[in-house]
This record gives C-alpha cells, structure tokens and sequence, in this order.
C-alpha cells in the first residue's frame, strides 16, 4: 500500500516524555499525528490535542497489524527503559524485536521514514570527550545492548522494507514531567546531595523540547536517510558543576560533601547480585554510580550541519522549567 498525500505522522511512546513532546511539537506546527501507545498507558497528557490514539504492543507484535496505516513518517520513541528488576528479555523484546516488526509494518503501509530513537549509551564509556558519531558501539549494559541491538535490527529492516531509516541518539533527556532525574532534584533542594568521587567528570543533558525538534528534523530533511544523529543540549559541564547551578536554580545550598567512589560501586555489585536473581529493584546498582564516575559529553557537530539542529534551551532555563513541573505535581514538596 501507498502512503496517501495526506499522510499523517505516527509517534510510539507517546505517554512517555519524549513521545509526548514530538507528537505536542507536531500538533504546534499543524499536523494530527497518531499516537501509538499501549492499552494501559496513560495519555491524559495529550488531551485536547488533535491526536489519534491508536493501541498496540511492542512486546505483541500481531498487535501492530495495521497500526501505521496513513503514516507519512514514523517517529518511534517508545522502548523498554531502563527499570534494574526487568529481564534482559524484555529488553530485547520491547526494543529490538518491537523495533523490527514496526520497521516492517511501518513499511508494508508505505510511510517514507523511520526515525528510530536511540541513546547515545551505544557508545559506553566515553574515553576522548566529546564524543561524535564515530566513537565506538560498545554498550556498557543491557539496557544500552539492546539499544546498539535495535540499531543493526533497523537498519536491516529498513533496507529490507525499502523505507528511508534515520537514528537519533539524544544525550541525557530530561524535563518537567520526567522522573529520571527526579532525585537529583530532591536531593540537592533538601540539602541531602552527596558527591560520589571527584565530581570532575563531564556530564550532558539535553532538554526535552530540544530533543524533540532534533528527532522532527530527522524525519523531514532530505537527504539525510541512513544516517546516525547525536542529540546533544547547548553545554556539558562537570557534574560539580552542574550540581551547583541546580543548587542554584533551586534556591538551596550548594552540596559540599563528598565520599570515595570505591566503596559505594562495591556496595552496588552486592545490591545486584542480592537483588537481580528475585527481580527485585536494587536500591543501587553499578549504572547508578556511573553517573558519578564516567564522561557523558558529546558532539552533536553532525545534526548542526545536516540537519539544522539547533538546541536553545540552556542548562539553567531547563531546570527551572523541570522545578516548575516537578513542584506542580507535588513531586518536590
């Protein structure tokens, strides 16, 4: 089947942060995208929004058999995120073999364009900050596995499905509704942050709004299909740093205590190896620590010049936008 003149924007993942921002973003520049979203998701965040919901399951492929009908461009920003307690097999199925099958369907219905989102976690460790597309794939655990895993998984079914493939990989996404990095927030307002190590090492957010108008450029401009993006905010800094300008934005008093890294990432193994085997959620784990202890900077060089990427949103502006939404849901108080 042919894709119609009036083809329509498809977007999986829409409750989520991400999601939810293209399909809201879209809806601003005049378009009625489809929602793509399993039954028990909650989309209570798009209402009044000229969206069509439509119901399907990643971990149930025959639930995607027509759910791309109409679509122009796919942007599929839904995966399975990363919760400790869950099997590697989810991973897997949620975002490598989900991936696949809408890739297919996708094509069978006749969009143009798979945008498929990644992270840039396929890099792992990241030795010569920053890092462009050329650093190596070499993810540091399964959440990141699956994610590298999908990217082959797509590229092999956009090729086989004749339908133009594009990847985005954003750095650090957050924003008002999110609760990745909720704690962050709540520790440094309350006084409770501690500093595992240094603090030297480099860190990059990018706000979600951002993030958005970068994965919307990969599914319009030309000339672009096959290719791999960094999505990467306007600034990376020391985690120190970062912490002080949160600190400061919130109105609380700049953390000053510190602890040794090595004890804590020896208390995350055994928090692991206690809990995985019972599904249970480690109250910490190594990829925890990490956020202490490994660079996180990029160079998004790449989507400035092909695709005309251009993050606005400082880090300054963005937290206290998040604040904002954190404390209107009560999630500071």
């Amino acid at each position: 089947m042919s894709a119609s003149l009036a083809a329509r924007p498809l977007v999986t993942g829409a409750s989520g942060l991400l999601g939810g921002a293209i399909c809201r973003k879209l809806c601003e520049a005049g378009e009625r995208p489809i929602a793509l979203a399993r039954a028990s998701s909650d989309l209570s965040a798009l209402e009044g929004l000229p969206v069509e919901v439509r119901r399907a399951d990643l971990e149930r492929p025959e639930s995607l058999a027509g759910a791309a009908e109409g679509a122009g461009v796919v942007y599929h920003a839904a995966a399975a995120w990363r919760k400790e307690s869950a099997a590697t097999s989810t991973f897997h199925r949620v975002n490598v073999e989900g991936a696949r099958a809408l890739v297919l369907e996708s094509a069978r219905a006749g969009a143009r364009r798979f945008v498929h989102v990644s992270t840039v976690g396929v890099h792992g460790a990241i030795e010569n900050p920053p890092a462009d597309e050329s650093a190596p794939i070499r993810p540091g655990d399964r959440y990141q596995r699956s994610k590298a895993e999908a990217e082959a998984a797509v590229r092999a079914a956009c090729e086989a499905g004749g339908i133009d493939g594009v990847i985005v990989r954003p750095a650090g996404i957050y924003g008002p509704s999110d609760r990745r990095f909720l704690k962050l927030f709540r520790a440094v307002a309350r006084g409770r942050f501690v500093m595992i190590g240094s603090g030297r090492v480099l860190y990059h957010l990018t706000y979600v709004d951002d993030v958005a108008d970068g994965a919307i450029l990969a599914g319009t401009k030309d000339g672009v299909a096959g290719r791999a993006f960094i999505l990467a905010g306007p600034e990376a800094t020391t985690l120190a740093r970062l912490v002080e300008i949160l600190a400061e934005v919130l109105g609380a008093r700049k953390p000053r205590l510190r602890i040794p890294a090595f004890p804590v990432v020896a208390a995350a193994v055994v928090c692991e190896v206690v809990c995985r085997p019972f599904g249970i959620e480690p109250p910490l784990y190594r990829r925890r620590v990490d956020f202490f202890l490994k660079d996180r900077a990029f160079d998004a060089r790449a989507a400035r010049e092909a695709l005309g990427f251009a993050p606005r949103v400082g880090l300054r502006e963005g937290f206290a936008r998040t604040a904002e939404g954190y404390r209107s849901r009560g999630w500071l108080a």
